[in-house]
């Protein structure tokens, strides 16, 4: 069984997403999930998009600082979608969902989950970035995609493995996990090496 260094520890996923939880299973270990802490979102303004979501999950990890023990490990993540330099978050309404997606039509964007591994003794962030292209999406099809999956706790408003990713999205390069939202191999990587 891989990941035998991990014997002994309690894994925590610090997350709401469903997503996220499936992803960390793949990696066949066992984990809870953390009681969430709410964190403050915000970044300075002048920090590239690429560093934005590293950033947050570090200063999600942080948070939960004073109630890691020596047997603990906390996993906090965060994704950004950029386009045009811009990030862009979930969409807080229907209308939001649809400029967002409008914006993605037919063009390429970044994907960059942020993640960062905490124990009781170090903490440590890395991030991974994928670029996805889509196809011209119609109004049409921007409207059903709402409609039935209302994607309104994703960035960037669309999940990859919904029905939009399947007959949107024409190209990918880098994780499709990453796109999800967990970069499952490098943090795999990462998991390996704490003693």
């Amino acid at each position: 069984m891989p990941l035998r260094n991990l014997d002994g520890k309690k894994i925590l996923l610090a997350s709401h997403s469903p997503r996220r939880r499936e992803l960390l299973g793949m990696l066949g270990i066992d984990f809870d999930i953390a009681d969430i802490i709410e964190v403050d979102e915000s970044y300075p303004d002048d920090m590239p998009a690429e560093s934005v979501a590293e950033y947050l999950s570090a200063k999600k990890g942080k948070a939960y600082l004073p109630t890691i023990t020596p047997d603990t490990i906390i996993i906090t993540a965060d994704t950004v979608v950029i386009v045009d330099g811009m990030i862009l978050g979930k969409p807080s309404s229907e209308e939001r969902a649809k400029e967002m997606l409008k914006m993605l039509s037919g063009k390429s964007h970044k994907v960059v989950t942020g993640v960062t591994v905490s124990t009781s003794v170090k903490s440590a962030s890395f991030s991974a970035e994928t670029k996805v292209t889509f196809d011209n999406l119609t109004d049409e099809e921007i409207d059903y995609y709402i409609n039935k999956y209302r994607p309104y706790d994703k960035a960037g408003a669309y999940g990859i493995q919904e029905w939009i990713g399947a007959v949107g999205i024409k190209g990918i390069d880098g994780s499709f996990y990453n796109v999800m939202g967990l970069p499952v191999h490098k943090l795999y990587k990462h998991l390996s090496e704490i003693s």
